[in-house]
């Protein structure tokens, strides 16, 4: 999945990917709970992180996925581009509250929104989220320790 910002032009993204390719392989991870499950996370905190996102990964072990920090709660959308994996994308609040979760395909260019102001987004496998009973409402513990958005 792919965070594109608003008003970057096609040129000045193309730049920002190329930048984030190193920085893919070596993203800071950091340990969340959902009740009894735990989650370990790579962390997509800057800009060409949260751009590259798990673009071009083939596959992702099961209690491991991505999350993003942005600079602040918005209305923050995600697409499939360049994403071979199928995910599921859960919306969190600033304390860590799912406000909804979407299931996406991969490689489309469909936008899954936020419903509400959202600070973060954590990407798990297809189905995670759902497999555990977990839906809007939930608390995902260990939000407070992710590092602030460079």
């Amino acid at each position: 999945m792919t965070f594109i910002p608003a008003g970057v032009p096609c040129a000045g993204a193309a730049a920002l990917l190329l930048a984030a390719t190193a920085a893919v392989a070596e993203m800071p991870r950091m340990e969340l709970t959902a009740g009894f499950h735990r989650i370990e996370a790579e962390v997509a905190a800057t800009q060409p992180e949260r751009m590259q996102g798990l673009m071009h990964r083939r596959v992702m072990p099961r209690n491991q996925g991505m999350l993003f920090v942005f600079p602040q709660a918005a209305r923050h959308c995600m697409w499939m581009r360049n994403t071979y994996l199928p995910l599921s994308v859960a919306f969190l609040d600033e304390t860590g509250r799912i406000l909804n979760i979407a299931d996406m395909q991969p490689q489309t260019e469909d936008s899954h929104c936020a419903v509400a102001p959202a600070r973060f987004a954590l990407e798990m496998n297809r189905g995670w989220f759902a497999e555990r009973g977990l839906k809007a409402g939930i608390r995902l513990g260990g939000i407070e320790r992710a590092p602030q958005p460079r």
